[in-house]
């Protein structure tokens, strides 16, 4: 019998291989102890869900909806992901590693040990997010928003500065740390920043 989500189901120890829950709605879900391998999550919703001790293997989505979503000790390794609504979401223990996501939109989250690992993302969006033990390692983002931003301690020495197009809300840089290339990169929005006129 094929798996469905359900709105505030309990969905424990349970193993996905191929799945496709296209267009389903599992708002206020709670998902604890599972694995899902490529599963389409093409317009899942899973709005409040609370995602524990869950692996999401080369799973794709066209959009994927977890804002205020509380995720604790989760892997999304290897996936393929269009634009993934995340705002006012809860991540502790988190890891992103590999894959594609060309929209993530993190506005306002608080995230705790937090690492996007080997990933390439279009837009990564942390506008107003409050970070503790956030780690960006061998990531290629394009564009970055940090407008009030909280990155105080945030390792940022992984940043492909190389493909970085856009950087908006420098001062959200404030605390993070990055290496002596990356500064020389970030000169000009720095400088634009503060308002210095570099010249040759």
């Amino acid at each position: 019998m094929p798996f469905v989500l359900e709105p505030e189901s309990y969905v424990d120890d349970v193993t996905l291989e191929g799945d496709d829950l296209t267009g389903q709605d599992g708002t206020d879900a709670r998902i604890d102890g599972c694995t899902w391998r490529g599963v389409r999550l093409d317009e899942v919703v899973l709005r409040r869900g609370r995602l524990s001790d869950t692996t999401l293997d080369t799973v794709s989505a066209t959009t994927l909806d977890v804002t205020t979503g509380d995720w604790l000790d989760v892997v999304v390794r290897d996936s393929r992901l269009g634009g993934v609504q995340a705002f006012d979401a809860d991540w502790r223990r988190v890891t992103v590693q590999g894959g594609k996501v060309d929209y993530l939109n993190l506005r306002d989250a608080r995230l705790a040990d937090v690492t996007l690992d080997g990933v390439t993302v279009g837009e990564l969006d942390l506008t107003g997010a409050r970070t503790k033990g956030l780690v960006l390692r061998d990531v290629a983002v394009r564009e970055l928003v940090i407008d009030r931003a909280t990155l105080t301690g945030a390792d940022l020495t992984g940043l492909a500065t190389g493909a970085l197009r856009v950087l908006r809300g420098v001062a959200g840089l404030r605390g993070a740390r990055i290496t002596g290339p990356q500064a020389l990169d970030l000169l000009p929005a720095l400088a634009d920043h503060v308002g210095l006129v570099v010249e040759d």
